[in-house]
């Protein structure tokens, strides 16, 4: 604020500055720290930040993937992961993918994965933060947060608790394209975290005869977006069968040489 006392002993206001990142576990070095955002659900998070940890991997950076969605999680499903975690005296272990990616998730401590979590925001906020500071993660070049929509309590508090290095934010084609943005933009913007650009998923459908890509949402307004909100964009995701196939059938990695994210791998390493 531009009138900041700089006393924040005396001070009610919830600003950026004030906040106190947790740390992560003591046998975890983590380099950086990198979360998948949306202003609402369903556009496809969580296979943006399956692909982004998958194609770091496949460049042979050590990969982690916090999956922040407690109560809508998928990511162990894409990457074919079953069955519950380790732990012991110190802390716990995330299980690992074919390519060794590191995988932490609600779905993971679940007697059944199709068993619902049915917890209130407090709770499910404090087990994303023991996920950070519990969950022994090693060394790790790039983390990838796979955040629940909207700005809420979760997104509130991986931003108040982990430090994160940026965002991308992930939209659709759909009309309400510049208000999925918006929201994450501000939200971002009041936590002062950089925001590497947005990826626009389903974005156009490629016709198996001629190769004619159609755009089946309408003209796509994610270039216009960007430009109103200073933004990059990172990567254009088509429906595509085969993406579908390969995260139904927990096989996401064998989409690694694929580039569907070239230009976000690149921006994020930079």
């Amino acid at each position: 604020m531009s009138d900041c006392s700089h006393d924040c002993g005396s001070c009610s206001q919830d600003c950026a500055s004030r906040i106190t990142f947790e740390k992560p576990h003591e046998l975890s070095r983590i380099k950086r720290v990198i979360g998948v955002v949306s202003g609402k659900g369903g556009v496809g998070k969580s296979l943006v930040t399956s692909l982004l940890a998958v194609g770091m991997a496949a460049k042979g950076s050590k990969v982690a993937v916090l999956d922040a969605d407690i109560t809508g999680p998928s990511v162990p499903r894409a990457f074919g992961i079953k069955g519950g975690v380790e732990g012991d005296d110190m802390g716990i272990y995330p299980r690992a993918s074919k390519l060794g990616v590191k995988v932490m998730s609600s779905n993971l401590l679940l007697e059944n994965e199709n068993d619902p979590v049915i917890w209130r925001g407090p709770v499910i906020a404090g087990m994303v933060k023991q996920f950070w500071s519990e969950v022994i993660w090693g060394d790790v070049d790039y983390m990838f947060v796979d955040m629940p929509p909207g700005t809420g309590d979760v997104p509130l508090t991986v931003f108040q608790s982990i430090k994160l290095d940026g965002i991308v934010i992930v939209t659709s084609p759909q009309e309400l394209v510049s208000m999925i943005v918006e929201k994450a933009v501000k939200m971002a913007n009041k936590m002062n975290i950089k925001i590497y650009g947005v990826v626009e998923n389903m974005s156009y459908i490629k016709c198996p005869d001629c190769g004619k890509e159609i755009d089946i949402f309408g003209t796509s307004k994610v270039d216009e977006v960007a430009t109103d909100f200073d933004l990059k964009v990172l990567g254009r995701l088509p429906i595509d069968a085969d993406i579908a196939k390969a995260v139904d059938a927990g096989d996401v990695e064998s989409l690694a040489d694929r580039n569907y994210l070239e230009t976000a791998l690149k921006e994020i390493a930079k």
